[in-house]
């Protein structure tokens, strides 16, 4: 994972990603996202560590590990720690509507890492969101990752179409084969058009046996930032 790419969108990404990280303060565990705009959340982390900043941080997945050490950052295991002061990560999509009631609900699952990522969301007392312009909507849209174990995809694809989903096993690209998680699972990425609905979904998902963990995250975040082309916008929940 780096947070190199480029144009505007890597500017925004740029904004959000540092302004989350001057909420560490000095003695925080801190929860490290996966993805490109998190990815700068974590360099500027390493740059605060290597001008004194003590913390530890706990990785989502192989790309936010393999970064953090890269940049210098401490790390520990949920299990080694009391708790996560706090976390930060990106998203998908980010509903961006206060009058509806899916305000602020997200998906995530782009990078495969949604279960860590939800994991360490949950234990934090904060959880910050870090995303350009583009990732806000209405209503969310976007296909709803799904984690699950191997041998029951199949069987996991068929309760999904009764729920209403489009399941399609994600496919890696410079392999043969599916994409497979750090968690040595699959994921189906599942079609459901407009989410009226994310809470009611999100339960439905989670009652499906061999289901692990799937995208949708609602009620999880605390503050989202945006950057944007005229600087950062800052929405607190």
């Amino acid at each position: 994972m780096s947070a190199k790419s480029s144009g505007g969108a890597d500017a925004h990404k740029r904004r959000a990603g540092e302004r989350a990280a001057e909420e560490v303060e000095d003695g925080m565990v801190v929860g490290l996202g996966t993805g490109s705009t998190t990815a700068y959340a974590i360099e500027a982390l390493g740059r605060a560590v290597a001008d004194g900043l003590e913390i530890r941080g706990i990785a989502t997945s192989f790309q936010s590990r393999r970064l953090a050490l890269d940049v210098g950052i401490p790390l520990t295991d949920l299990d080694a720690v009391d708790g996560i002061d706090l976390a930060i990560d990106g998203a998908d999509q980010v509903v961006d509507d206060p009058d509806s009631p899916a305000h602020r609900a997200l998906i995530k699952g782009g990078g495969a890492a949604h279960a860590r990522e939800k994991l360490v969301a949950a234990a934090a007392d904060r959880f910050v969101v870090v995303a350009d312009s583009s990732k806000l909507v209405p209503v969310l849209e976007a296909p709803v990752p799904v984690e699950v174990l191997p041998a029951a995809h199949t069987v996991v694809a068929d309760r999904i179409e009764d729920l209403g989903g489009d399941p399609t096993l994600r496919m890696a690209t410079h392999k043969d084969g599916p994409v497979v998680t750090d968690n040595g699972n699959l994921v189906l990425d599942c079609a459901f058009g407009s989410i009226d609905d994310p809470a009611a979904l999100a339960r439905d998902l989670s009652s499906i046996p061999a289901v692990l963990e799937h995208g949708l995250f609602v009620d999880f975040a605390d503050t989202t930032y945006v950057g944007t082309d005229d600087g950062l916008e800052v929405r607190s929940y």
